[in-house]
């Protein structure tokens, strides 16, 4: 199969971002709604939000499916059009509660279910589309744009939806993510316009030989890889650490800082915009002055990750006089810069080990991710609750949190420092995960 050029890489990324745009509705707008409008406890969206991340376990089942047939095109169709039916039934649920409380919880639980399911099967496909069609060198930056694209997809929907919604009624609700929906689906479907071809039938070909082969045989082969388990356990423990800090960054600095929501606000995005860089960063270094290695930057952005988290600690313990933006926005270009390596190195190991099982490796970490995060921003709160009972200064209660959170990134990146490839060489090209690259301190 002929690698995908620039522009094919832009088409995938149209497609992750009309996925992102769909999931942004129902993950915040609605989130949104239900709090406010119709005044439920925050933990009604939060059990919403994880029924989306539990459905995620599907992940590798929907990896296999496109594993046996030889195209993902179709999966990723399908479940982008699945995400977009949940989407919009989560719209008509969270109108119905205005009126019919409980029926309306019933369908949006329903709805959310099919959110997960559609995410599942849209985004795993997508993965292993990439994987396989992108060449080597071209992985990180591959992945940089493909990400950016998401988040672009993002900030236009919430912010060309907040006008729409204005003013707010059930009906304005519906209307305007059923239209939100029907776009993505539409972008979607000329996005992969013959993108794809024939060439991946060829790998589907190859699992119809095995006739007698069921999922659980297939998911079993790939956990006996070292590198694959290896790997679905760094993916949990790093996204563990990364996700677990989302619910209590602002509080802390309201708390110890004295930070006004306002100012706490600005203070996430300017994590979210040291976030970019460090992704930007990660991808310029490999592809195009060849500074490192994916599982150098992987390793080397977790260290880094877990060398903030620290200064987070000296943060809680000194207080006010401690210079939190610098450390707040070092923090974000850490996480991106490890980010995406370990995204690129995914999309190279998904190809390692037994052949045709690109699918089922890729939605095991999938699967591996979705629960991290489900379960890493509950973690992040409860434990800061917790600390918060037992230790009388907020700001060394926070700073026990981090520094859980700075273990389990270096606990990540020394599982990323044992992983080998199915064949390592003494010399290889720019981005290859050996150990004969050199390392490249984040």
């Amino acid at each position: 199969m002929t690698p995908l050029g620039w522009f094919g890489i832009v088409r995938l990324g149209l497609v992750q971002m009309a996925l992102g745009a769909v999931v942004v509705l129902t993950t915040s707008t609605l989130n949104r709604v239900m709090v406010i409008e119709l005044a439920l406890p925050a933990l009604v969206p939060g059990l919403l939000v994880a029924i989306h991340y539990a459905v995620q376990i599907t992940r590798p089942r929907m990896g296999f499916g496109s594993d046996r047939s030889g195209r993902c095109t179709p999966w990723i169709l399908g479940g982008m059009a699945v995400l977009a039916a949940g989407g919009t039934l989560a719209a008509i649920a969270t109108a119905w509660m205005s009126t019919q409380r409980y029926a309306g919880l019933a369908l949006a639980a329903f709805a959310f279910f099919l959110v997960g399911l559609g995410v599942s099967a849209c985004g795993t496909s997508l993965l292993v589309l990439l994987a396989k069609r992108v060449a080597a060198q071209r992985r990180a930056p591959a992945a940089t744009i493909v990400w950016m694209m998401m988040i672009i997809g993002f900030a236009v929907t919430a912010g060309l939806a907040g006008r729409w919604l204005d003013p707010y009624t059930p009906q304005r609700l519906v209307a305007v993510s059923a239209g939100v929906a029907a776009i993505a689906c539409l972008v979607a479907l000329m996005a992969l316009w013959r993108l794809e071809g024939r060439g991946g039938i060829a790998a589907g070909a190859a699992v119809e030989a095995e006739p007698k082969l069921r999922f659980l045989e297939a998911l079993r082969q790939v956990w006996q890889e070292a590198a694959a388990r290896r790997f679905t356990v760094f993916v949990f423990v790093s996204m563990l650490a990364f996700s677990a800090q989302d619910l209590i960054l602002e509080p802390f600095a309201g708390a110890v800082f004295g930070l006004t929501p306002g100012a706490t606000t600005q203070l996430s995005g300017l994590q979210h915009g040291g976030v970019l860089l460090g992704m930007i960063a990660c991808a310029l270094a490999g592809s195009r002055w060849g500074i490192g290695s994916l599982r150098s930057w992987t390793i080397g952005g977790c260290i880094a990750s877990a060398f903030a988290l620290a200064a987070l600690v000296a943060a809680g313990v000194v207080g006010p006089r401690w210079p939190l933006h610098a450390t707040v926005f070092a923090l974000g270009a850490a996480n991106g810069a490890f980010s995406i390596a370990a995204i690129g190195s995914m999309m190279r190991l998904a190809g390692e080990g037994r052949a045709s099982r690109e699918g089922v490796r890729m939605g095991l970490w999938g699967a591996s991710q979705a629960i991290s995060f489900g379960v890493g921003g509950l973690a992040g709160a409860v434990a800061s609750d917790i600390a918060r009972r037992f230790i009388d200064s907020p700001g060394a209660a926070y700073a026990v949190v981090f520094g859980a959170e700075a273990l389990l990134f270096l606990w990540a990146a020394a599982l990323a420092a044992g992983i080998e490839t199915r064949a390592p060489q003494r010399r290889t090209r720019r981005w290859a995960w050996t150990r004969s690259t050199p390392t490249m301190p984040s």
